[in-house]
């Protein structure tokens, strides 16, 4: 039987204003330009001056030094998401009326240039250009292009040559003879750079070596070695190289200098425009003396403006009591957009004060970082922040989500900083990245005749206090891209 009834209950919900102030959080600087952009276009309240100039009534750029005493702008009067983001009294109409440039943003002289990146070719355009040069048939033509078109990021042909001819048939009805395709892979792989559109590392090798310019002598004995004994090569059995080789040592050396110096890689980071895939800093930290500044990297950012038009036809609109409907309907759609353009504005301060606690905090923990290097790196986790700028942790890792700070110790992301520890004998934690340090200091410092292995790395490791296992020696090296000791083993 269907009955009615009431009930009361109490729910916590984010307002639009919150939510929007979350999302801008998680913009990085670029983001939040692209993001203002839109926004210009869509409210009319909001005016942007694109053009950077120099204003002399314009605060400068906010820095903050690192361990100076600003409890005062640090206090959160919660740690929920409605104490961080309590924005209600942060500002009133009278403010936009009686100055309508709410949000600029400092500029200095040297903003004024702002250099154009030049247009580049990519790798893809600079091999087909060759091959448009090649005095060969329109069939041989596609052919080539579908060749390029398959390299992966490193330059290799992964693809089989039997397919793509198969897939010329079926979707272009065009046949190729496979030997007049073999011939054509064989003439793209010496385009520049020489080796592309290999099929293997050994291929890719021998191509360089066979279509460059070496000592006779040296490239017959490199080329019998890549051809007859790879496998020997590739795992570094230099004892029975050079017993099968009849070499010397002296001239096994000269032969895997030659070979170290060829390109294994002929496509790398070029395909895909990774030349263009730039950071920007978020934030930018100086040392003056003994202490840091944080300067936040926001000066590129519009400088947002309430439109005065807008804002005069509002408040000539506002104490009337009898409005036409077109009157009201205007005054209605005004007071809509000066209210998401007034907590726009805001939402973006409020960004701005946040990002620069947070980055704070991180300085001031990770302070021998910043000032020595990796080897000082201390472990810190996301609560240690939270806790300490009485705000929640899912606005910590907003914050440092996709941005980065450019520091004396080179460009970071902000993710850099947080890692679990591990106890010592001594009684400190050390960070996961500080051990990863010191495992590839000892590898570069290493007998390169006598590489050390995981468990000997462990062994020094644990001799120093820290108690790692092999397994986790092993894991920290394969995350730093570190060969195994076989591999790392040299004349």
């Amino acid at each position: 039987m269907l009955s009615l009834r009431q009930q009361q209950k109490l729910e916590q919900k984010l307002s639009p204003q919150q939510i929007q102030y979350q999302k801008l959080l998680q913009l990085n600087t670029l983001g939040l330009e692209q993001r203002i952009k839109t926004e210009l276009e869509l409210n009319p309240f909001l005016e942007g001056e694109l053009e950077l100039r120099e204003d002399d009534d314009r605060e400068q750029p906010e820095e903050v030094a690192a361990g100076s005493d600003d409890e005062g702008d640090d206090s959160e009067s919660g740690s929920d998401a409605d104490n961080e983001f309590d924005i209600s009294d942060y500002m009133n109409d009278e403010d936009y009326f009686d100055d309508p440039a709410i949000y600029k943003q400092p500029q200095t002289e040297e903003d004024r240039l702002q250099p154009f990146a030049p247009a580049k070719e990519s790798l893809s355009e600079h091999l087909l250009n060759q091959l448009y040069l090649l005095n060969i048939s329109e069939e041989l033509t596609i052919l080539g292009e579908e060749i390029i078109g398959n390299l992966d990021d490193d330059g290799y042909l992964k693809q089989d040559l039997d397919t793509l001819l198969s897939g010329l048939e079926l979707l272009h009805h065009i046949t190729v003879d496979p030997k007049q395709a073999d011939a054509l892979l064989k003439k793209i792989q010496t385009f520049d750079p020489v080796g592309i559109a290999s099929r293997s590392l050994q291929e890719c090798l021998l191509v360089q070596i066979q279509n460059m310019s070496f000592d006779p002598y040296y490239s017959f004995l490199a080329e019998k070695m890549l051809t007859d004994y790879f496998e020997d090569f590739s795992h570094k059995r230099y004892d029975m190289l050079m017993q099968k080789m009849q070499l010397r040592e002296e001239t096994l050396k000269t032969l895997l200098e030659l070979i170290t110096h060829l390109n294994p890689k002929p496509g790398e980071g070029d395909i895909d425009y990774s030349e263009l895939n730039q950071i920007t800093p978020d934030f930018i930290i100086e040392k003056d003396g003994t202490d840091f500044h944080i300067i936040l990297n926001d000066r590129s950012l519009p400088t947002i403006t309430i439109n005065r038009t807008y804002l005069e036809m509002l408040q000539k609109n506002k104490g009337k009591k009898k409005l036409q409907t077109t009157e009201k309907n205007t005054y209605l759609f005004l007071k809509e957009k000066f209210e998401s353009a007034k907590w726009f504005i805001a939402c973006i301060e409020q960004r701005r004060n946040t990002m620069l606690k947070v980055m704070r905090s991180i300085l001031e923990r990770q302070w021998e970082f910043f000032d020595h290097g990796p080897r000082f790196l201390r472990p810190m986790i996301y609560k240690d922040i939270a806790d300490e700028i009485m705000m929640d942790i899912s606005t910590i890792s907003r914050v440092v989500s996709g941005k980065f700070v450019q520091s004396p110790q080179g460009i970071h992301e902000l993710k850099y900083f947080f890692s679990e520890g591990l106890s010592t004998d001594s009684g400190e934690e050390i960070a996961n990245k500080q051990i990863k340090e010191i495992i590839k200091e000892l590898i570069e410092n290493e007998n390169k005749r006598h590489p050390l292995s995981d468990d000997k790395i462990g062994s020094i490791l644990n001799k120093q206090g820290i108690h790692i296992a092999r397994r986790t020696v092993a894991k920290y090296r394969e995350a730093m891209k570190l060969p195994v000791a076989r591999l790392r083993k040299s004349l």
